[in-house]
């Protein structure tokens, strides 16, 4: 469980983590998907000292179920492929357009 959660958070990630098992997924993604899903969460809810800005204004995870995971439909957002440049040190990325963003990090 994430570190500075309370009862309640405790009880989402053993949920969160139940399904994922339940769905198939291994031990450790499913600690990882609950792990990530409570820490937006709490990032969400201001119960945690640093929050990225896709965790305070995206639509909250329980809602969104996945629709944009890498894997689906309708792929990373914008913001998701910046934040992935920015850690890449993708030079421009400031004035690319989410296709450029997307061919430049291979996606």
């Amino acid at each position: 469980m994430p570190a500075g959660s309370n009862k309640k958070r405790d009880r989402q990630y053993e949920h969160i983590k139940d399904s994922a098992l339940d769905s198939g997924k291994s031990e450790k993604r499913a600690k990882e998907i609950a792990a990530r899903t409570v820490n937006k969460e709490r990032a969400r809810h201001g119960e945690s000292k640093t929050a990225s800005r896709s965790s305070t204004h995206d639509i909250s995870s329980s809602p969104r179920g996945g629709q944009r995971s890498h894997s689906g439909s309708w792929g990373a957002t914008k913001e998701q492929l910046y934040n992935e440049a920015k850690q890449r040190n993708v030079h421009g990325r400031s004035t690319m357009t989410k296709k450029q963003l997307a061919d430049a990090l291979g996606h």
